[in-house]
C-alpha cells in the first residue's frame, strides 16, 4: 500500500500552482471598443428623368445651375427634376 500513497502524493503535487503564474482569481482587464464615427456625408442636386435615372450631379450651392439644366433637358417634352442626393465622403 505504499505504492498508492505515493502515487497519489505525486498526482497532488503536480497539481500545484506555479508561483510565477498569475492567480486564477484575478480576471483579464475588459476592452472597451471606440464607438465608430458616423461617416461623413456630402450633399448634391441630381437632375433626374421621369423614369429616375440620374442625368446629370451638381454641387449644392450650385442649385441655379442644376434648376436651368433640368428646364433644359424638360424643353423636349421629357419631364426633368431635382433631387438631394447624400453621398458618403472618405
Amino acid at each position: 500500500m505504499a505504492g498508492v500513497a505515493k502515487a497519489s502524493r505525486t498526482k497532488k503535487a503536480a497539481k500545484e500552482v506555479d508561483p510565477a503564474a498569475p492567480p486564477a482569481t484575478e480576471a483579464k482587464p475588459k476592452r472597451t471598443r471606440k464607438a465608430a464615427a458616423e461617416p461623413r456625408i456630402k450633399l448634391y442636386w441630381g437632375v433626374f428623368n421621369q423614369h429616375l435615372k440620374r442625368v446629370a450631379v451638381f454641387e449644392y450651392q450650385d442649385v441655379k445651375k442644376a434648376e436651368k439644366h433640368a428646364k433644359e433637358l424638360s424643353k423636349d417634352g421629357n419631364d426633368h427634376f431635382l433631387q438631394k442626393i447624400k453621398e458618403v465622403v472618405g
